[in-house]
């Protein structure tokens, strides 16, 4: 079963070329509030073709492109450049788009990403505050109406915020990407994330997307040239699946930003071994099955 399909729900796509694009953190001056120095990915453009070439050997038959586009006048853009792709070539299958849900065109600008046939989801990049603004909550009450799913960035100070979410607005589907941006080893961190982690499993329509790991790590062990191990993210990822169980679980490789830490067979591979002493049945649901219900592709 090593080699199990997977559906990779969290990738990127960009072209540093194109006007109607913008990626402010990928611009030449720019420093990643996160990640530092990220000069290695600072190609001209990484686009569909690229990533089919990563992901070749790793048995990805679908794929879900999660919005990289930053700073730029209208997101719809990104959208249509990326629908173009899914129309020549099949990937991606599922679009997670950006909108600015406090922002009073949120219904508009849904309402344009919906005339495309791979959009299945929002990101909104906000701070974890926000979540309960009552202007940001107004233009994600309009998500249920378009089927979308919401995905959620964000530390675990700000996880009951999103159960209050999920309360409110039972009828849409949330996913909490990057297993929740853990991002430090300090004595008790690990409990309290995990604690956090598991009272927000209580709310049924919230989802965990295993992703981004390898970006965590050299923050996890504050050490910034350690790269990841299996059983170094063993526990991490385990945490997850036992808040969430296997039936809200999802799996993405951040790709190509976890490149500078990981090649593509290594993280993919990683997942399928940590997974391996659950049921056939419950890692295809985990590696698959979950994210083609989920985004419904």
């Amino acid at each position: 079963m090593e080699n199990l399909p997977f559906v990779d729900t969290h990738f990127h796509l960009y072209d540093l070329k194109n006007p109607k694009l913008r990626y402010s953190w990928l611009e030449p001056d720019a420093i990643h509030p996160l990640l530092g120095d990220v000069e290695a990915l600072k190609a001209q453009h990484y686009w569909v073709e690229n990533y089919i070439s990563e992901i070749r050997f790793s048995n990805v038959p679908k794929a879900i492109h999660v919005q990289a586009a930053l700073g730029i006048a209208d997101p719809v853009e990104e959208t249509a450049w990326l629908q173009a792709f899914a129309d020549e070539c099949g990937y991606p299958h599922g679009i997670v788009a950006e909108c600015h849900l406090a922002r009073p065109d949120a219904q508009s600008v849904l309402e344009r990403h919906s005339a495309f046939a791979t959009m299945r989801g929002v990101r909104d990049l906000v701070e974890g505050a926000m979540l309960a603004d009552p202007a940001w909550k107004s233009g994600f009450s309009r998500l249920a109406g378009f089927n979308y799913v919401s995905c959620i960035d964000t530390t675990f100070e700000y996880y009951p915020h999103i159960k209050a979410l999920a309360a409110e607005y039972s009828d849409t589907q949330i996913v909490l990407d990057h297993c929740g941006y853990p991002h430090n080893d300090s004595d008790g961190y690990f409990d309290a994330w995990r604690a956090a982690l598991t009272d927000l499993a209580e709310a049924d329509n919230v989802h965990i997307k295993i992703s981004g790991i390898g970006m965590f790590v050299p923050m996890l062990q504050q050490r910034p040239q350690q790269f990841w191990t299996v059983e170094g993210i063993r526990p991490w990822v385990m945490a997850c699946i036992d808040a969430f169980l296997p039936g809200r679980v999802v799996f993405g490789t951040n790709w190509p930003v976890d490149r500078m830490y990981s090649s593509y067979p290594d993280i993919v591979n990683a997942y399928r071994t940590i997974i391996g002493a659950f049921s056939e049945e419950e890692q295809r649901d985990m590696l698959a099955h979950n994210a083609e219900r989920l985004f419904r592709i």
